[in-house]
């Protein structure tokens, strides 16, 4: 591992008989008078585990960019550290700036997580796509051959909701094996990953789309189709069911939800389950609580929840649909 500012390949990791299939392969250890540092954004340390930007120092940094002293500047930076530990003369010493994410394992060696400028915030939480897709590859070390996450805005079918921001996880499978089915891609990246990191839609692709000069082409990647994840449909019949149903709908931006069709299958997730559940208490006077909807996520279990706190008698709870606005929630 290397960019061209920093002799290419200032980095080594040596893969041989003994070196495990079941993680990612780190970029390893410094080469002889190279330090590489994990740094927040103040420029401390990170702890071991933690993600943070990687910084390269040491002997073989290039001057600079030629003719551009705004980037060089930008790039090339102060290094706060120094070897010599009876010394606090820092001055002089640069570091160059990446722009790389990446993590310090326990042995020392390091991950790299993908770019810097891929973090973004989605629901108030800072997100970095490389680490999703790091999780993916750790989990289906032997049947996924590529990946690639990407966040995108969904509309919603509601116009006064705000902008949806998900998610999506294309995956490459490797030749003669199948990926798990959405569900159990969910489970495994929550061992390891929090609710907001997990993507909304699984989507298998036969190759990741590619540009001209090899990179992953974002634009060409296919929209997901959240019904395909959906089971087989199931009408609503009672007033309650059909309520949930259009809820469903309202929240996900899916145009027809059936009775077995999961929340968060379908696109729900944590913010949308409460306004929700809020815009159910709204028009019903009921206030289910997010731990129901986690625990019966379908309109028919969620039906039966309702159904015992408000009675299935009149078409009044349905009336007025066309034109749900979301309640009012801090994100």
């Amino acid at each position: 591992y290397g960019p061209t500012e920093t002799v290419v390949g200032c980095a080594i990791y040596e893969v041989n008989q003994d070196t495990s299939t079941n993680t990612a392969i780190p970029i390893g250890w410094p080469i002889f008078n190279t330090q590489l540092y994990v740094l927040d954004p103040n420029l401390e340390l990170v702890p071991e585990g933690v993600v943070g930007e990687l910084y390269i120092g040491g002997a073989g940094l290039a001057r600079g960019y030629l003719g551009k002293p705004a980037l060089t500047a930008e790039r090339f930076v102060a290094c706060p550290f120094t070897l010599d530990t009876t010394s606090t003369d820092t001055s002089g010493l640069r570091m160059y700036r990446t722009g790389d994410l990446a993590r310090r394992r326990h042995d020392g060696a390091l991950e790299y997580l993908g770019r810097a400028d891929d973090q973004l915030k989605i629901r108030g939480y800072r997100i970095e796509l490389g680490e999703i897709e790091s999780a993916l590859r750790a989990a289906l070390p032997e049947s996924l051959a590529q990946v690639a996450v990407i966040a995108r805005e969904v509309s919603q079918q509601n116009q006064n909701a705000a902008h949806d921001t998900r998610l999506f996880a294309y995956l490459v499978p490797r030749v003669g094996h199948d990926l798990p089915e959405a569900s159990v891609l969910r489970s495994l990246l929550l061992t390891e990953l929090p609710d907001h990191m997990v993507p909304s839609a699984f989507v298998t692709l036969d190759a990741l789309p590619l540009t001209p000069n090899g990179k992953l082409d974002r634009r060409a990647l296919p929209d997901p189709d959240f019904t395909a994840e959906a089971s087989s449909y199931w009408a609503p019949v009672t007033a309650n069911e059909i309520l949930l149903c259009k809820l469903f709908e309202e929240m996900t931006g899916v145009t027809r939800v059936g009775l077995d069709d999961n929340f968060f299958a379908i696109g729900g997730h944590s913010l949308l389950a409460i306004r929700l559940l809020a815009t159910l208490q709204e028009k019903t006077g009921c206030a289910l609580t997010l731990r129901a909807l986690f625990n019966y996520p379908t309109p028919r279990r969620l039906a039966i929840e309702l159904d015992s706190i408000v009675p299935d008698s009149s078409d009044e709870l349905i009336s007025g649909l066309g034109n749900i606005d979301e309640a009012e929630t801090d994100e």
